[in-house]
């Protein structure tokens, strides 16, 4: 895990080896902080909540993007907080919490499985927190209740697993209109205004410039997949993307 970075005031990034994967913390009033997917590994995780103590930051709360289990995980050094996510995504959550506890022991084991998953449902649309304002933009893209966090004093906006840089749109390949949640995800995420830089679940930072190409970039994806056309993608360059491109092929197919 890489140390936190500062990539606007107050909003800090660290990125783990294991699928370039981001966590996000926000500081707020009275050395509070906002902890957003901690991931990845035990140590990871751990080294995350080292670090916030050894700066003197205390969470006050947390919340996962999505019901995944690479962005459910928690610590007991980040402390007894409340965790949110949009309610599809805890009902998600508490319905899949053993396949959560399996996928996660089978990549990253050594995680709590009593803390694995463990979402409080957001009652608005604004994290409820002593800090700066949280908004999130919740769709079913990529997973059921997926939540864009978008902090409009920085203009910083985390947009869960999508618009990445080294991973293609991943669609739920087990809803009912996954191209459709998709694409309705992305229409979302490219209506908020101000957004100068972008943090993606997996992938690198951007700037305002970065945001713009890569909703370019998963729009085109989009609507060759719909059209039923034979294309490349460039981050479609390891075994497991090759394998959802082909999957979401056989499933917009019909």
């Amino acid at each position: 895990m890489r140390r936190f970075h500062e990539i606007a005031p107050g909003v800090l990034v660290a990125t783990a080896g294991l699928y370039t994967t981001t966590s996000t913390v926000v500081t707020g009033a009275d050395d509070g902080c906002l902890v957003i997917d901690p991931a990845v590994s035990v140590n990871d995780v751990a080294g995350l909540a080292a670090e916030l103590d050894g700066a003197g930051l205390r969470p006050r709360a947390g919340f996962a993007t999505h019901p995944h289990w690479d962005h459910v995980l928690w610590h007991r050094d980040l402390g007894e907080v409340p965790r949110y996510g949009t309610p599809a995504a805890v009902a998600t959550a508490e319905r899949r919490h053993g396949e959560l506890v399996s996928e996660t022991d089978a990549e990253v084991p050594g995680h709590d499985p009593a803390l694995l998953g463990r979402l409080v449902a957001l009652t608005g649309d604004h994290v409820p927190w002593n800090g700066p304002a949280a908004r999130v933009i919740a769709h079913d893209g990529h997973a059921p209740g997926h939540g864009a966090v978008f902090l409009p004093d920085t203009g910083v906006l985390l947009a869960g697993d999508m618009l990445s840089d080294i991973e293609i749109p991943l669609l739920d390949v087990a809803g009912a209109d996954p191209l459709g949640d998709y694409r309705t995800g992305l229409e979302r995420l490219a209506a908020v205004e101000g957004v100068r830089w972008l943090v993606p679940g997996h992938g690198s930072v951007g700037d305002a410039g970065e945001f713009r190409r890569r909703l370019e970039a998963d729009f085109g994806y989009l609507e060759r997949l719909a059209a039923g056309e034979e294309f490349e993608d460039p981050r479609c360059n390891q075994d497991w993307l090759r394998e959802e491109y082909q999957a979401q092929c056989r499933v917009v197919a019909g």
